[in-house]
């Protein structure tokens, strides 16, 4: 007979997961100090689904025990592996030969519950996080005839004074009765368990889990009553397995009837403007922004990225989106004030009200502000930075971010010592390395004090974004960052790590609805296998600093993740680029379809008859100045105007009379179009590689070619688009997204508009990816505005955002649509008013937070709208950008300050009763010295909230 030292217990694994072709499931599985081991699975089908099972001996006094789930390849890599490990404890005495059943539900992060799990809800929307899981309890001894049973569930919305309870068809769960149910305790994040102990005649046992709130109301759980019964081979008089001694049933997630909603504002901190603000948003208005909110119950503030764009030194870097460094933060945001916490000077404060004076004005001046702020920051500096970098917070400040802080530093040096970012024009200086950095920043240089300035200027920079998110958290509201699809250039992250990067290229977006010449970004492209290498330290670095201000961030063109749109250096618009990656048109794979002539379909087509029908009177003068005739009636482009770039630069003198102007531009137009009268482009690494021009279905080559050509093209070029890179693109984004969604907490939203391919949606939602759905621009086919009761819940519902006009401006703009918009989009009868009027917008925004749509996020412009007191600046002054302007210049500030806003009561409670109508906030949400506390005090308590007037 065994000891009970020696005896064995056998551990049973039960998973249901559908794997896809050449996936496997493995245990893994680990015992106190002892490494982690891999047990192999096997799969079988029952009823619907794919059950995996698979069965290992541990010792019976086993302690420490966790296990958790993983996908294999068909090389047995891991492919993704579970978030948590489960934690088993055994009693203290099972008998040797003892069965554990483990019946395990897969822990899916694509789960809308597990959303809640990331830093934007614990610890901050849902409240304080719980301090510590229940103490550990004795486990119940398996008796003759009876099985211990241990339900475990997990949940990331109980929060705080909220318990799950069980209720069900046993006494010990309270035979159904809801004030007997037995309580159950939380064993680990984010499990709660409980176990009883059934007698074998009492299965099979039916059951629901309920939520006691903190309030003291009862959640039941919906859908049909759970159940746990006995293997059906189980205790078999002919011989079948004895029954296991412990079930451990794991039941995924609790099934809420209403999943969690929110809403949330957006603008740029640019865009903020407040009383003590000098000439643009500062993070210390995200202060007085986050008590609007909380008084409104908003629960999130998305911003735009607010790195450093200091490329030009002037008013173009005031586009956020192209970074000097992934790392750095923008002066423009700088509080001047509080660079003196023990008070400001009265020559500087006096300077600082003469700034504010000279920089109130309706939009930004991005380089006046900017120069002030340096400037008072700099006589701050002189005055007491010497003491400030020898502090130990400065100390502190410097050790953790040295690595991306004094490249920085030297960086800003260089960059004004030569007059340029270019920094492939710094001679030797161009290839940094670590002793040139620590030679260039060394106290004994001329320059260290220029370098120490900037160092400080960080350190204050981030000292105020993460007071602000601080703020934030403690009033249960996350901030939103972003997350740019690329960096400039001449960035110090393209000095330091070249190799990271494709400098010859540019990414942008192809020709859309919106943009027919396609979009041209500027950045490199990212070299992703080279950032393999090191595991994509790079972007786990980035994510991690971002991280330390913000509860969630939303991917930039998260397309660019799964393929990119690469555009030749020497290019200015994006209409003759290529996918990267992309699996190219061979030399082979076009002569099987009889297509032979390479250099007809790669240059130019340029005959007598398109010079003229592009030129008209001029054609005779353009060909003798920009052609060359290669044959009779057959021309090609002289190799000085053979790029974009180089037919950009052609320009008429300074004081050209208008006609000449006009000229000018039409001859640069028309040779534009003769660049762009090609059918492929060839691939720059392989002469026997083509990629199709974009729609080169609408060009003048195509049509002179004969049908045979022309339809094979045609079906190279769509299959090109639309369905030959779909597995490569999917396999791409699998390999890049999981590293971002790992490196950090932060809930992740990504932009998912533009020229979608089908592999897009579904990975996203494989990953748990939040999308974005904009009404004007629905993602379904034949449909012109999108209906926001159809969302799907993984998603962000808004009527506009940064890169459209507002939704004010958008209604006003074509009386046509307006009207079918009116009509078929808001349902209303009648003709639609011309302006777009508070109740109007009231409708739209209604609309949105009615949607089952996660998130409902709205620009800042969009609330102003509803408010008759905030709507009178014109509506086409709000539009932050439009990305049909290749150089625009990034200045809106909203009319309003934050102090008014707070002020405004009515507003805040037309808002707050929206959200309140629409499930979106709680009254127990909402601060007890909120609007409606302020009204009635005042005597106003008759100013009824103007959606409770419009809403029908």
């Amino acid at each position: 007979m065994s000891s009970a030292r020696d005896a064995r217990v056998s551990l049973h694994f039960k998973v249901p997961y559908w794997t896809q072709w050449g996936q496997n499931l493995v245990v893994l599985l680990s015992q106190g100090s002892d490494g982690t081991k891999r047990h192999a699975l096997s799969c079988m089908h029952q009823g619907e689904e794919l059950v995996w099972e698979g069965e290992t001996q541990v010792s019976a006094s086993a302690r420490g025990i966790e296990y958790s789930y993983a996908i294999i390849d068909e090389a047995d890599e891991i492919e993704a592996e579970e978030v948590s490990r489960r934690a088993l404890a055994l009693p203290d005495s099972l008998a040797d030969g003892s069965v554990i059943e483990l019946r395990d539900s897969w822990q899916d992060t694509s789960h809308p519950g597990y959303l809640l799990s990331s830093g934007a809800f614990r610890g901050n929307i849902l409240g304080p996080l719980e301090s510590t899981p229940s103490p550990a309890v004795a486990r119940q001894q398996p008796q003759p005839d009876e099985i211990v049973v241990t339900f475990r569930l997990w949940d990331f919305a109980v929060v705080g004074g909220d318990r799950i309870g069980i209720t069900g068809s046993l006494p010990a769960l309270g035979n159904w009765q809801t004030e007997q149910l037995l309580s159950m305790r939380q064993a680990q994040t984010p499990f709660w368990e409980a176990e009883v102990s059934v007698p074998l005649h009492s299965f099979p046992i039916t059951y629901k889990y309920m939520i006691t709130r903190k309030s003291g109301d009862l959640e039941r759980e919906v859908g049909e009553n759970r159940i746990v019964s006995l293997d059906s081979k189980a205790g078999d008089e002919a011989g079948g397995a004895a029954p296991a001694a412990i079930i451990v049933q794991e039941d995924g997630t609790f099934r809420h009837e209403h999943l969690w909603r929110g809403a949330a504002v957006a603008l740029p901190v640019f865009a903020l403007r407040s009383r003590e603000s000098v000439g643009a948003g500062e993070f210390q208005d995200l202060k007085k922004l986050v008590t609007l909110c909380h008084q409104a119950g908003l629960r999130m503030i998305q911003l735009l990225p607010v790195n450093d764009t200091s490329v030009y030194d002037m008013w173009w870097d005031s586009y956020p989106y192209s970074s000097v460094s992934v790392f750095a933060l923008h002066p423009l945001y700088l509080s001047v004030s509080a660079l003196c916490p023990g008070g400001v000077p009265a020559d500087i404060a006096q300077s600082i009200e003469d700034a504010q004076a000279e920089l109130d004005q309706e939009q930004v001046d991005y380089e006046r502000t900017l120069a002030l702020k340096l400037g008072l920051a700099r006589r701050i500096f002189d005055r007491s930075g010497s003491a400030d970098v020898k502090s130990p917070g400065f100390q502190q400040f410097y050790k953790s971010n040295k690595e991306w802080l004094q490249p920085y530093g030297v960086f800003k040096f260089l960059q004004a010592l030569f007059g340029t970012a270019e920094h492939w024009h710094w001679g030797s200086l161009s290839r940094p390395n670590q002793r040139m950095l620590d030679r260039l920043s060394a106290p004994e240089q001329p320059q260290h004090p220029a370098i120490c300035f900037t160092y400080w200027l960080q350190w204050h920079l981030t000292k105020q974004l993460k007071s602000a998110s601080e703020f934030a958290r403690q009033h249960q509201i996350a901030l939103k960052g972003d997350l740019p699809i690329g960096v400039d250039k001449r960035s110090v992250d393209t000095w330091m790590h070249p190799a990271l990067f494709h400098m010859q290229y540019s990414t942008g977006a192809p020709p859309d609805m919106f943009d027919a010449g396609g979009q041209n970004w500027g950045f490199p492209t990212y070299n992703w296998e080279e950032m393999a290498k090191d595991s994509y330290q790079w972007w786990r670095r980035r994510l991690t600093t971002l991280s330390e201000y913000f509860h969630a961030y939303r991917i930039d063109h998260i397309l660019g993740f799964f393929r990119i749109w690469e555009i030749p250096g020497v290019c200015s618009t994006g209409l003759l680029g290529h996918f990267r990656p992309s699996h190219p048109l061979t030399r082979e794979e076009l002569e099987s379809h009889g297509i032979w002539d390479f250099d007809r379909l790669c240059n130019p087509y340029i005959t007598t008859t398109i010079l003229e029908d592009t030129f008209g009177e001029l054609a005779a003068e353009v060909a003798a100045k920009y052609l060359i005739e290669f044959e009779k009636g057959r021309y090609r482009l002289k190799d000085e105007y053979t790029t974009e770039s180089a037919i950009e630069a052609l320009q008429p003198k300074p004081g050209s009379p208008a006609w000449l102007v006009e000229e000018v531009e039409a001859v640069r137009r028309g040779l534009m179009d003769l660049l762009h009268n090609v059918v492929l482009l060839r691939c720059p690494d392989s002469d026997k590689e083509f990629t199709p021009r974009f729609n080169l279905m609408a060009t003048t080559s195509y049509a002179a070619l004969d049908a045979h050509w022309k339809g094979h093209l045609k079906h190279l070029h769509d299959d090109y688009l639309e369905s030959r890179q779909l597995d490569l693109w999917r396999e791409h984004a699998r390999k890049t997204l999981p590293v971002l969604m790992r490196a950090t907490n932060m809930l992740v939203c990504g932009e998912d508009l533009g020229f979608l391919a089908p592999c897009v949606h579904p990975l996203m939602k494989e990953l748990g990816l939040i999308g974005l759905r904009i009404q004007r621009m629905p993602s379904e086919a034949d449909t012109e505005f999108g209906n926001p009761a159809n969302y799907p819940y993984m998603c962000v519902a808004s009527p506009s955002c940064h890169d459209t006009s507002t939704t004010r401006a958008w209604y006003e703009e074509d009386p046509d649509r307006r009207q079918r918009f009116y009509s078929n989009a808001l349902g209303r009868p009648g003709e639609a008013p011309e302006q777009c009027t508070p109740e109007v917008m009231h409708d739209i925004i209604q609309q949105h937070l009615d949607s089952p749509a996660m998130w409902a996020i709205f620009p800042l412009q969009d609330l102003l709208a509803l408010s008759d007191k905030c709507n009178g600046r014109p509506a086409a002054d709000e539009t932050i950008n439009d990305p049909t302007v290749r150089k625009h210049y990034w200045r809106y500030r909203c009319h309003v300050d934050l102090e008014s806003l707070q002020d405004d009561k009515v507003f805040l409670l037309n808002l707050q009763h929206m959200l309140l109508v629409s499930g979106r906030c709680s009254q127990q949400q909402l601060p007890a010295s909120g609007p409606k506390a302020a009204l009635d005090q005042n005597g106003m308590a008759d100013k009824q909230p103007c959606s409770a007037k419009y809403r029908k």
